[in-house]
């Protein structure tokens, strides 16, 4: 996992831990790293609200309901998740998108949303 330790964010700076608890990431590792097995591209660090959360549920993706047999806590407004990249695009687009952290997102993001876009609803823009 040595590569994932190394990741570069949006802004191409090291990546920052997105949440410890609840623990998040792909690896469950505190931080949006991703690779190649990471079919959802887990790296988009949101500070979550209820908008996006009931439309995420409604989409078919429930990130509310825990689910302790898969070491899953389920979330709340105000927690911050590593969450698929295609997802958020997709909440941008249905105006449910919440704020996400450019430091703790990951460059793969980049690929499906422009930095530009993720301006718009960034929260650490400096």
């Amino acid at each position: 996992m040595s590569e994932e330790i190394f990741q570069k964010n949006v802004l191409g700076e090291d990546l920052e831990p997105c949440s410890k608890d609840p623990i998040t990431g792909w690896f469950r590792d505190g931080c949006c790293n991703t690779d190649n097995l990471d079919r959802g591209v887990h790296t988009v660090c949101a500070k979550l609200t209820n908008k996006f959360l009931e439309w995420s549920k409604n989409s078919g993706n429930d990130l509310i309901t825990p689910h302790p047999e898969l070491n899953f806590p389920g979330l709340k407004e105000g927690d911050c998740w590593c969450v698929c990249a295609a997802t958020y695009a997709q909440s941008i687009e249905a105006g449910t998108a919440c704020k996400v952290f450019l430091k703790k997102t990951n460059y793969k993001t980049l690929e499906v949303v422009s930095l530009e876009k993720l301006k718009l609803y960034a929260i650490d823009l400096s």
